[in-house]
């Protein structure tokens, strides 16, 4: 879309973010979407006059917070990222057995909960297959809410960041209704609304189970007055067709996630549907996900390929088509670490030390990307005003 291109203002107000913390949220914007009465009304709890097209670019996205430094999804993580300045906080979505939706980045809560902790639980470790992957583990769907919150979030990744395991234990599971209050109060302290990015996570595996994500998601937008096209919230998927459910449900801006070329959407591997990744990204494909969405969550590969020793190559076009129809990017995922980074921009030795993660965001930036998920907020946004600057 046009207003990538814009210069100024845009990249001021995210220098001005990362200096001052301040969460960065202006006025509001439009949005293709459902015929809604909510697009008529006057801004509710979560405030309206927060649109996405309104958002500096590039856009910080606090990924499940600020998961480089407290661990992820917790209101710790989700509370440093925006003080920090993250234009967008984001939180995955899971459901609990009796039909709350918490925020978990998957549904087995093994690796990021005390749970093999607690021996009252143990009988609750189980093997299943979610979207054609055995797991096993301890899973929220087999837990109350209730139950859910005698657990403490812990690191998922302790091996590359030890430091995190400090707050171990510090912050329970919250539900997305808890994030949607604690934005409420932070908006109404700071005079703007924070904007949220939701995902719904495994949602026809967890239809199947008749724990449908998309309506009671629907209800709580509603709810916390985030169900219009302008609303401080974007919607996420790795399933288009749990985008294509909400847009029939409320007008909240979505965005459709891509992975790897090869890969099928679940639902598409359900339906039949012969589609890879590779067949969405085409001019065809990008006008078939602008009629149901405003955007697209690629990962960082697709923007600009690796090469067998994990080098960045050249940008492909995926960022003009998809402006070409209409649609931001918000591609996913920087990492600060030598062990996310591109090859070209690691530093030592050292997997878990910090490589030139400046110079990796402006290849990217450098692209015309909308905006990028980012473990680390502080440094994307220090990123993106540098590259403002030019």
């Amino acid at each position: 879309m046009t207003q990538r291109a814009q210069p100024g203002p845009g990249r001021r107000t995210l220098l001005g973010a990362a200096v001052l913390g301040t969460a960065g949220l202006t006025a509001a914007g439009a949005a293709s979407g459902p015929a809604n009465a909510a697009e008529h009304r006057g801004a509710g709890p979560g405030g309206g006059h927060g649109g996405y097209r309104d958002l500096p670019v590039p856009t910080v996205i606090g990924h499940r917070g600020a998961a480089g430094y407290r661990p992820e999804h917790t209101i710790g993580s989700y509370q440093l990222a925006l003080d920090m300045g993250a234009h967008i906080v984001e939180q995955d979505l899971v459901p609990t057995r009796d039909g709350h939706l918490v925020c978990r980045h998957e549904n087995d809560i093994t690796d990021t909960t005390d749970v093999a902790g607690h021996p009252e639980f143990a009988s609750r470790r189980t093997t299943k297959k979610i979207d054609g992957t055995a797991l096993t583990g301890w899973f929220t769907e087999d837990f109350t809410l209730a139950e859910l919150k005698t657990l403490r979030a812990t690191e998922r990744i302790p091996g590359n960041r030890q430091r995190n395991t400090v707050y171990d234990g510090r912050w329970e599971i919250p539900t997305f209704e808890e994030v949607l209050r604690w934005a409420d109060r932070e908006g109404r302290r700071r005079g703007a609304p924070v904007r949220l990015y939701a995902e719904t996570k495994h949602p026809s595996y967890f239809r199947s189970l008749g724990l449908g994500l998309e309506e009671p998601l629907a209800r709580l937008l509603r709810r916390h007055g985030r169900d219009r096209a302008d609303s401080p919230l974007l919607l996420q998927s790795f399933e288009p067709g749990s985008m294509r459910r909400l847009a029939e449900l409320v007008a909240t801006p979505r965005v459709v996630l891509l992975s790897g070329p090869t890969e099928r959407p679940w639902d598409f591997v359900e339906s039949g549907d012969p589609r890879t990744v590779a067949d969405l990204v085409t001019p065809a494909g990008l006008k078939w996900i602008a009629s149901f969405a405003q955007g697209i969550g690629p990962t960082l590969d697709l923007v600009v390929p690796r090469d067998a020793a994990g080098r960045l190559t050249e940008a492909t076009t995926l960022v003009a088509d998809a402006h070409a129809r209409g649609l931001v990017l918000h591609p996913y995922t920087m990492r600060n670490e030598n062990a996310f980074l591109p090859a070209d921009f690691r530093r030592g030795t050292d997997p878990n030390a910090y490589g030139d993660v400046f110079g990796a965001f402006r290849a990217y930036f450098e692209t015309g990307i909308d905006g990028i998920f980012s473990d680390h907020p502080d440094t994307a946004l220090l990123a993106a005003a540098d590259f403002g600057k030019r």
